[in-house]
Order: C-alpha cells, then structure tokens, then sequence
C-alpha cells in the first residue's frame, strides 16, 4: 500500500479531471492510472490485480490514496452529459472494466502502455462503449461493488 500512497494519486487534494473534452478527461484518467500502477511497481500492480478480487480493497485503494484513474469520476461523467458527449445513460462499466484491467494485464506481460495506446484504447473502445448508452446491468471490476462469481472451482461440472 505504501508504494501507491507515495504515487500521484495520493496528493493532498488530488487535481479533478476537467480537460474540456471526454476524450481528454479519459487519457487524463488514464495517465494518471499510467503513473499510479508505475509507483513502486511491480508492488503496485499486485496491489491493484488483488483489488480485481477483493472489492473491499479496490475501495480501501480509492479512499486512502485519492482517485487512481481505476474508476470514471461521476464529475467527468457528468461533465460529458453536460456537454452532450454522452447520453444521460452513460454507464461507467465500460471504464471501470476494461481500463485498469487492460493495462494491468498489459504491463504484467511486458507489453506497451505508452501514450498511444492509451490513446487507441480509449478512441476505439473506450468512447464507444461509453457513448453507447448501454447498461451493462452490473458494476466495472474496479467499481468497488463488482458482481461476484457464481462459479465454484471445487464443484464438477456435470456435462
């Protein structure tokens, strides 16, 4: 926990995410994200896929340190409302499961997360999904209240 305490997101009052554009909201979301998973690495980054199990820490994670980039402010989701780059339906679920997730995925396998990827990830997933107005019916991995697994490992599975 240390290690992302000591990253940017543990500012004393974390500067809100207000680029003017949706699009630049989510790559400021997600630079932020980029440098939190880098404090301290790989600690962080193990801090961070535990949060993927534990909503609780996922939570604890948010609270403690500041806003992380994990989840999409209700701020920059109202702000996009606001300036009509979203549909009052707008579900942050696109965000908050594929944003953290794919970058963390991507750095524990040694792979870019570079600016321009991060730039592709939001202009051909991100935007979409959100301007979709779709409701996922369920909360993003990093919410903090994700649907947990109905799967049990230890049963067989009858075929």
């Amino acid at each position: 926990m240390a290690a992302i305490k000591a990253g940017p997101a543990a500012q004393d009052s974390p500067e809100p995410v207000d680029t003017g554009s949706l699009r630049g909201d989510l790559l400021a979301l997600l630079e932020r994200l980029e440098s939190t998973m880098d404090a301290g690495e790989p600690v962080s980054l193990t801090i961070m896929q535990a949060g993927l199990r534990d909503p609780e820490l996922c939570d604890f994670i948010e609270t403690s340190v500041g806003p992380t980039g994990a989840r999409l402010t209700e701020t920059v989701r109202q702000a996009a409302i606001a300036r009509g780059e979203l549909p009052e339906s707008a579900d942050p679920f696109a965000y908050e499961e594929i944003a953290a997730a794919t970058l963390i995925i991507r750095k524990l396998n040694g792979l870019s997360t570079d600016a321009t990827y991060r730039a592709a990830l939001v202009d051909a997933v991100l935007l979409p999904a959100l301007r979709s107005g779709i409701s996922a019916g369920q909360d993003g991995i990093f919410s903090g209240k994700p649907a947990p697994s109905t799967h049990r490992p230890h049963e067989s599975r009858r075929t």
